[in-house]
């Protein structure tokens, strides 16, 4: 068990030195990391409409004429979150520190 553990240490804390074949070795798979992994690994995927994934919006009380038009904050919070067709799961009230009503935070499946 030792000589595993010595020989992580040494190359998780890049012990050897520079003109022995493990720090070659080491260089070696390091280059073939770069140049062998799949650009499609770094790239985020594209947005898609049918993500499932839920959302969730705020939607400040100033867009909103009337503050009980709930129909009114679910179409605000869908253009919002640009999911037209998405189906709003809940509605919260954000207050200031007074207890007013500044926004609300709506979620969106």
């Amino acid at each position: 068990m030792g000589f595993i553990s010595d020989t992580s240490k040494k190359i998780a804390f890049w012990n050897y030195s520079r003109t022995s074949w493990q720090w070659d070795v080491l260089c070696v798979l390091i280059l073939v990391f770069i140049f062998l992994t799949p650009k499609s690994w770094f790239v985020n995927p594209p947005y898609r409409q049918n993500d499932a994934s839920p959302t969730t919006v705020a939607v400040a009380v100033d867009v909103i004429g009337n503050q009980l038009d709930r129909k009114e904050i679910e179409n605000r919070a869908k253009e919002r979150g640009h999911r037209p067709n998405g189906q709003v799961t809940g509605i919260r009230e954000l207050t200031d520190s007074s207890g007013k009503v500044i926004a609300y935070e709506v979620d969106i499946k």
